[in-house]
């Protein structure tokens, strides 16, 4: 079974950063791709960011372009989301995700199969 486990969350202000971690039990090297994913209260689950191991190309969502920035450290079996420039509407929980099945964009939810239990951000204006 693989674990995920998410840290770094927590209330920040606006314009304010974070650094958010995914721990897991797995080499991400041996998954085709990773991808941090949010949920606000009351709105579908968003694709932010996601890294393709073969080639390390990285992917996120217009909505955090500019702001956010995927990485991995596969010595470590880590991944982090550096979350700049943070504001209101990022406020969210935000979750890891690992092992995707093949047939559509890194940025899917539906597509993978382990995920985290989820940090919380919130950011006060």
């Amino acid at each position: 079974q693989v674990q995920l486990v998410e840290s770094g969350g927590g209330s920040v202000q606006a314009g304010e950063s974070l650094r958010l971690s995914c721990a897991a039990s797995i080499s991400f090297v041996s998954s085709a791709s990773m991808a941090w994913f949010r949920q606000a209260p009351g709105k579908e689950r968003e694709g932010v960011a996601c890294i393709y191991n073969s080639g390390g190309s990285t992917f996120v969502a217009a909505s955090v372009k500019g702001r956010f920035t995927a990485s991995q450290d596969n010595a470590n079996n880590m991944a982090y989301l550096q979350m700049t420039g943070l504001n209101p509407e990022d406020t969210a929980v935000y979750y890891c995700a690992a092992v995707p099945r093949p047939g559509s964009t890194c940025l899917d939810p539906q597509i993978y199969t382990y995920w985290g239990q989820g940090t919380q951000v919130t950011v006060s204006s």
